[in-house]
């Protein structure tokens, strides 16, 4: 249906410019004002995310979702950790590199993701 298409089109549009805006306020907070603290950024980014997706599941716009075993528990929180360690390095990176070397880096994840499901699952 068209509606959901277009809550689907609306939702990526409004990701991609909140990544982006998060990306260039991370820059400007640890490169050019000095916050010194990149995973108390993390922490920040972190918590955000835990409300905003429990107001979302709250609303309705998302179905609610539960752990199901010890086994979903520990994928999930093996998920969680390599997520908050690449926005943690990112956060820290930074201070290094600029932006758009960021997003570079960031583009080329796919190509990764691929190879690796290949490598490791044997998936094509």
């Amino acid at each position: 249906p068209k509606s959901k298409r277009a809550t689907a089109g609306g939702l990526v549009v409004a990701w991609y410019f909140s990544n982006i805006g998060v990306l260039i306020l991370n820059r400007y907070l640890l490169s050019n004002y000095g916050f010194k603290f990149p995973f108390f950024l993390t922490f920040c980014h972190m918590f955000a995310c835990t409300l905003l997706s429990g107001l979302t599941a709250l609303i309705g716009l998302v179905p609610r979702q539960y752990v199901r075993s010890r086994g979903h528990l520990v994928k999930v929180a093996t998920l969680a950790i390599f997520f908050v360690s690449s926005v943690a390095l990112g956060n820290m990176s930074l201070r290094f590199i600029p932006v758009s070397f960021n997003q570079a880096l960031g583009a080329t994840t796919p190509l990764f993701t691929a190879f690796f499901s290949f490598v490791i699952l044997r998936e094509r």
